[in-house]
């Protein structure tokens, strides 16, 4: 009996009218301000340490002379993120094996680059370390889709310290990487400050070490940069996106929208965080559209077999 009067009050026409009023306020009410921005999260972490956006990475020791300061003013130790620069593509490198190379000539496609120096004992080792992790499960293709270069700023380093440094992290990558996605390069000084400035990356010798930041930067195949990626643990995700940011007008329009709409960079974790409200949102607001749209279609069947 119970079931036949809700039965009947919902499928009547002022049931169904009430019926669908109800959820739209419920939507109103309770859904959008779930579709507000992600709320920024504030991380109060003490002076000098790194703002990697991981608080899983390895912590480098408190002896060491590298400067982990997020920023810095420009000409000092330190980062100013100079996101939407360009790199000058016009430096000349030298390669693993001391040839000359053109910066533009690698930068043909997105483009991780770490700024390194190939002697150092600690966070350098750990960075380029956990990209030899990282890289092969990047469900892009190496030297097609993107391209990785490390370039010592040491202007004392010769080609050989760069080509050892390749075979290390290509033996930890199993010798599975494609031989010429992951360049490691030498250069002069002057070279070397033109592309570090242009990057915004200052960095001071110490004796035989240096003090620098640790981050390293992702760039379009226009050698604009789109991104910089912060500490020594890697997060295949963010690194992911940041090559899809970099790739551009080379994605399909509905995989960037998707990717823009479902996460959104965190400046202040310097990582990607996923939209759970509004997804959420979506999700429900879909679902409630559908039951209207189920029970508007189920009344008129229910009027037309009555008519009947």
């Amino acid at each position: 009996m119970g079931k036949n009067v809700f039965t009947r009050h919902w499928r009547s026409p002022g049931g169904c009218s009430r019926g669908i009023s109800l959820l739209l306020l419920w939507v109103t009410l309770f859904c959008f301000p779930a579709a507000a921005a992600v709320p920024q999260h504030k991380q109060n972490e003490p002076a000098g340490m790194s703002h990697a956006g991981n608080a899983a990475g390895p912590q480098e020791p408190a002896e060491h002379l590298h400067s982990v300061q997020a920023e810095a003013p420009a000409g000092k130790v330190g980062l100013e993120e100079h996101l939407g620069a360009y790199i000058p593509l016009d430096l000349v490198f030298r390669d693993e094996e001391g040839n000359p190379v053109k910066l533009g000539d690698l930068v043909n496609k997105p483009t991780i680059i770490a700024p390194v120096y190939y002697r150092c004992p600690n966070v350098c080792h750990f960075l380029q370390g956990d990209l030899a992790r990282v890289l092969p499960g990047i469900k892009l293709k190496a030297g097609e889709d993107y391209q990785v270069i490390s370039f010592s700023f040491d202007e004392t380093e010769p080609p050989e310290l760069a080509r050892r440094s390749r075979d290390t992290y290509y033996a930890a990558m199993q010798n599975q990487y494609p031989g010429q996605a992951w360049r490691f390069l030498t250069g002069d000084l002057k070279t070397i400050r033109q592309l570090t400035d242009a990057a915004g990356f200052g960095f001071q010798r110490v004796k035989h070490d240096f003090l620098h930041p640790v981050v390293f930067f992702v760039v379009s195949p226009q050698g604009q940069i789109v991104r910089y990626l912060h500490g020594t643990h890697i997060v295949p995700k963010d690194l992911t996106l940041a090559l899809y940011e970099a790739k551009a007008g080379h994605v399909g329009t509905t995989i960037r929208k998707m990717v823009q709409y479902c996460f959104s960079f965190d400046p202040e974790q310097k990582t990607y965080v996923f939209n759970i409200l509004r997804v959420s949102a979506t999700a429900i607001l879909t679902t409630l559209v559908i039951f209207a749209a189920y029970l508007v279609i189920s009344g008129r069947k229910s009027k037309k077999d009555k008519n009947l």
